[in-house]
């Protein structure tokens, strides 16, 4: 049971980072997924954001997917105009079905690196030249799930990117290593430049502290601080777990990680005390961003 959120939510305010997970049977899972989730559907998303107070949401394409992105054009059909989605795409993937995928509430794709343990900076680069040029013509814009080591690698593309550019989960950055962790500092550059986006999102990807995440802390008012106007918030529901460890296949189903999303949210005040900084952070940055306006 989530905690009880304890400030005031902002109206049309958005969950930027959720995941639909079908019966395998319908969608199937790729062979090569790094772990096998348990169900998540549109009504069971539906019933959470309620519980938070949320009305819009980001649907993202997650890895085990591959780059099928049916369970997501499902979610963003059962929540209709509240909804929009992050696909992922293949080289191969062709423009009618990028099409069709806009018409469906699509505005961007995600480069799945970390996942796909991708941490070869030169790979990540080549990566993202290559979905630049691509999403140039169509207006979408990039996802990135990486470290901060190919984010200090890709700075200059990303600054003379003809897209905007939003980095997952608070862009890798680990909350241990603090504000003075090796490519953190490039991160605020980009937030700064207005060039990209970072989701204050997964708080427990970046920290072991939990249920609180008290060391992500400053890291999400350093990066509102850098630019309150580049900055969104997300879940990372249902939370799917990690890669599976040694000695448990990625076929055995795995439990969602037990995340208290009430009380993860009630930390949005202490990482920015403002309420116009907030409604920013949950409505009008992702309406800019996600073309909900």
């Amino acid at each position: 049971m989530a905690a009880p959120v304890n400030f005031r939510i902002p109206a049309h305010a958005c969950d930027c980072h959720t995941h639909i997970f079908g019966d395998p049977k319908r969608f199937p899972f790729s062979a090569g997924r790094s772990y096998t989730p348990e169900p998540a559907t549109p009504a069971d998303m539906a019933k959470f954001h309620k519980t938070l107070g949320i009305e819009r949401v980001v649907i993202v394409t997650p890895s085990v997917y591959g780059t099928d992105n049916s369970a997501t054009i499902w979610g963003l059909k059962a929540r209709g105009k509240t909804a929009r989605g992050i696909a992922v795409i293949g080289d191969d993937t062709p423009d009618r079905d990028l099409d069709a995928m806009h018409k469906a509430g699509v505005r961007g794709i995600r480069l799945n690196l970390a996942t796909a343990g991708v941490n070869d900076p030169a790979e990540g680069r080549r990566r993202f030249i290559r979905a630049a040029e691509r999403m140039k013509s169509r207006g979408w814009h990039i996802q990135m799930f990486t470290t901060l080591a190919v984010i200090r690698a890709i700075k200059n593309e990303v600054l003379n990117a003809p897209v905007p550019v939003v980095f997952d989960h608070f862009g890798g950055a680990k909350a241990a290593l603090g504000v003075d962790q090796p490519g953190f500092s490039d991160l605020l550059d980009l937030v700064k430049s207005g060039k990209a986006y970072v989701k204050v999102s997964g708080a427990y990807r970046a920290s072991d502290k939990g249920p609180d995440y008290p060391d992500a802390a400053p890291l999400a008012k350093a990066l509102i601080a850098a630019n309150a106007d580049r900055i969104v918030w997300g879940t990372d529901w249902p939370h799917p777990d990690p890669p599976a460890p040694p000695g448990r296949p990625a076929t055995t189903v795995s439990k969602p990680m037990n995340i208290d999303d009430g009380r993860l949210l009630n930390q949005l005040p202490i990482w920015a005390p403002g309420e116009p900084t907030r409604k920013k952070i949950l409505t009008d940055n992702p309406a800019k961003l996600y073309s909900f306006i």
